[in-house]
Formats: C-alpha cells, sequence, structure tokens
C-alpha cells in the first residue's frame, strides 16, 4: 500500500547546498545585459565589476582594512589561490570536520609539502578550538557545508595572534556576523547564500595577508590564475574589478542582481533573519519527527545554512531512494547527503530559501519515509 501523496508542494523545492536556490522573484530577463559582448576590460565591463565588489563590500559590511576581489574557480580556486601564494612562511595548522577541510589538508600535504598540524572531529562534531596554536598559520572553514558544523563565533581566535587566519567562509558569508578583525583571508562563491552562479570565488584579504604577500615568497612556481603580487607588490587591480583571468559577465550580473535583491531584504541583518526563520522552520520538522535527527548536536556550533540531518536506519541505498522520490514528486531537489559525510540528508536554508517552503516540506518528508520503509519490508 503506498502512503498518500500531499496535497501541496513547496513553491520553490530548490533545496541544493550549491548551487543554491535562486532569490525570491529572479528571472534571467530582469539581468542587465549591456556588458554582455563586451570585453571584462572595457570601461563598462571594470565599472560592473567594480559595482559587485562595492555591493559585496556594502552588504557584509566588509571595513576598508580589508580588500575584496573576484578570482577564478569558485571557492575552491580562491582557497587554493591563499594557500599557495601565503602558506610555508611558518608553522600551519590545519583545523577538518568536513570533506573540505580535509581537503585542504590533502592540500598542504600532499601538494605543498608542508608539514601540519592537523586538528581533526568526526562530522556532526566541532573540535577543541582552545588547543589550536595561532603562531601558526591557521586553516579552517567558517561553515562545513558537508558536516552541518560551524564555529559559533570568532571568539576563540586571539587579536594577538602571530599567524594568519585563512577562513573558508563559503556557506557563511551573508548567513552570520563575521568579525573581520579577526579573519586575514576569507574566501567563498556566490554560488552559496547569495544563491548565485558557480565558476567564480571570492577572495578577502586583510592588512596582515597583504603583508604576507609583499614580504614573502614561497619556494613553489606559481600558476598565473594564483599571481597575486608583481615586483613585490600586491596587484592592486585585481581588487579593482581587474580580474585576472576572464569573468562570466553573465555571471557578474546574475552576482549583482542577487546583491541588490539582499539589499532590498534589509541587507547583512535581512538575510540573517531569514536564515534563522529557515533553520527554525527545518527544527521544527525534526522535532515534530522521531525518525529525524541533526547530525550536528549541539546547537551552538550547528549551521543554520546547510543543516545534515540524520535519518533512522539510513544507508545510502535508503536515502537515494528517498531523495529520489522527492525529486520525481517536484517535491524536494538535491536532498541527499554530501557523498562523503554519514547517510542523511541536507536542506540548504539560506537566505535565498523561503521558511513557508521548507515548512511544507514536512507532509513529503513524511510521505517519503513512508514510502522507503514500505519497500523495506516488502
Amino acid at each position: 500500500m503506498t502512503a498518500q501523496m500531499p496535497a501541496r508542494k513547496p513553491a520553490r523545492p530548490h533545496f541544493s547546498s550549491g548551487p543554491c536556490a535562486k532569490p525570491p522573484g529572479y528571472d534571467p530577463a530582469k539581468l542587465a545585459t549591456e556588458v554582455l559582448g563586451r570585453s571584462h576590460r572595457s570601461k563598462i565591463g571594470k565599472t560592473r565589476l567594480q559595482l559587485c565588489i562595492d555591493l559585496m563590500r556594502e552588504v557584509l559590511q566588509l571595513p576598508d582594512t580589508h580588500r575584496i576581489g573576484v578570482v577564478p574557480g569558485s571557492d575552491t580556486g580562491a582557497f587554493e589561490m591563499a594557500m599557495w601564494t601565503m602558506l610555508g612562511a611558518r608553522g600551519v595548522t590545519a583545523m577538518a570536520w568536513e570533506s573540505f577541510g580535509e581537503g585542504w589538508v590533502t592540500d598542504a600535504v600532499k601538494q605543498l609539502k608542508i608539514d601540519p598540524t592537523v586538528i581533526r572531529a568526526d562530522y556532526g562534531q566541532l573540535p577543541d578550538l582552545s588547543v589550536v596554536d595561532f603562531s601558526t598559520d591557521v586553516l579552517f572553514t567558517w561553515n562545513g557545508t558537508t558536516s552541518g558544523v560551524r564555529v559559533p563565533n570568532g571568539d576563540w581566535i586571539p587579536d594577538d595572534r602571530e599567524g594568519l587566519t585563512f577562513a573558508d567562509a563559503t556557506s557563511a558569508v551573508f548567513a552570520y556576523d563575521i568579525p573581520w578583525d579577526k579573519i586575514d583571508v576569507a574566501t567563498f562563491s556566490w554560488q552559496k547564500v547569495l544563491g548565485g552562479e558557480g565558476g567564480h570565488g571570492v577572495l578577502i584579504l586583510g592588512p596582515r595577508a597583504v603583508e604576507r604577500l609583499e614580504t614573502y615568497t614561497p619556494a613553489w612556481p606559481l600558476p598565473k590564475v594564483f599571481r597575486l603580487v608583481s615586483k613585490g607588490k600586491l596587484t592592486e587591480g585585481v581588487f579593482k574589478g581587474e580580474t585576472i583571468n576572464t569573468p562570466s559577465m553573465l555571471a557578474v550580473e546574475d552576482a549583482i542582481f542577487a546583491l541588490e535583491w539582499a539589499k532590498s531584504v534589509g541587507g547583512l541583518e535581512g538575510l540573517k533573519a531569514r536564515c534563522a526563520a529557515n533553520s527554525a522552520a527545518l527544527d521544527k520538522l525534526v522535532q515534530e519527527r522521531s525518525w529525524l535527527g541533526h547530525l550536528a548536536a549541539d546547537p551552538a556550533s550547528r549551521s543554520m545554512t546547510s543543516v545534515c540531518l540524520t535519518v533512522e536506519g539510513a544507508d545510502e541505498a535508503l536515502i537515494k531512494a528517498f531523495a529520489g522520490l522527492l525529486e520525481k514528486a517536484g517535491a524536494a531537489y538535491d536532498v541527499a547527503g554530501y557523498r562523503d559525510a554519514p547517510p542523511g540528508l541536507r536542506i540548504w536554508c539560506g537566505a535565498t530559501v523561503d521558511a513557508a517552503d521548507i515548512a511544507d516540506l514536512g507532509p513529503w518528508l513524511d510521505w517519503a519515509w513512508a514510502e522507503v520503509k514500505a519497500t523495506a519490508s516488502a
């Protein structure tokens, strides 16, 4: 016997953790297109890139002490650019509690041949932040997209640190308050909380990172797309819209649309409020269902954007069937957990999602659960 399908579907069933839901009201026809077909180095091209940078600074409330630039290769490209250009000057501590943190460990050990101190925690847990040695450069993810675990704040980072802090903040910016005085390097991509397009990364540098770049030359060769210094000085043009390689100006216009939408909902405070409302709506669904749980048990370190859920008795096959049923019904797309994470669900609760759609997801979770259980017992 099959379960009864719910009558109402989420109006926008886009719960992917990247690329994420487009902003409400998004329509490609609304994008400005005057720059398309023009050089990114033309006056209009540089003007639009600079506008995108200025809007990011405004919405993020980024201080003038920090530079912001658009770089190749999404968040991964931006973080690897920072690692390749600045690591090696002193010891390194790499923190890993999910897949991308482990990726930075792999880069440091196998690619850069650095022997970092590695501080790990299992999926769903946060390592002991009090043991971090800040005489070293410290690599960490602010919000673990694949584990649903985040650092609660920046209080664990000292003001008098000797090393640099490198924060992979791709699922955190635009969702939390980031203490920029604690962060020397931050990276993200537009495809997360803004619901922008992929392929481009954003690199934020504080003054201590700029000093490192201008006073230290790595022992290894740097690909052209990683080079941020010329004749011992920072290439300032990168942070004024003069990108290292050719960007997609369509993706830039898409990001500008998302940033202007962000301003329309109250800027950073509005985005944070939407994330909080979404994660609260999902937590309500979890609390009402005994077979659902949070992978991140501690609410203080639980993500409000990439929320990872446990499902009673789940294995990979069950989750694949569960997510497949929801997708086929058009009720929820891309909700299976990350491939390296424990089998479970992952529901994006970033600012471009509407809380009403998360509430409407609840009956569909019940339906899919009933279906997979019935199949398993048949």
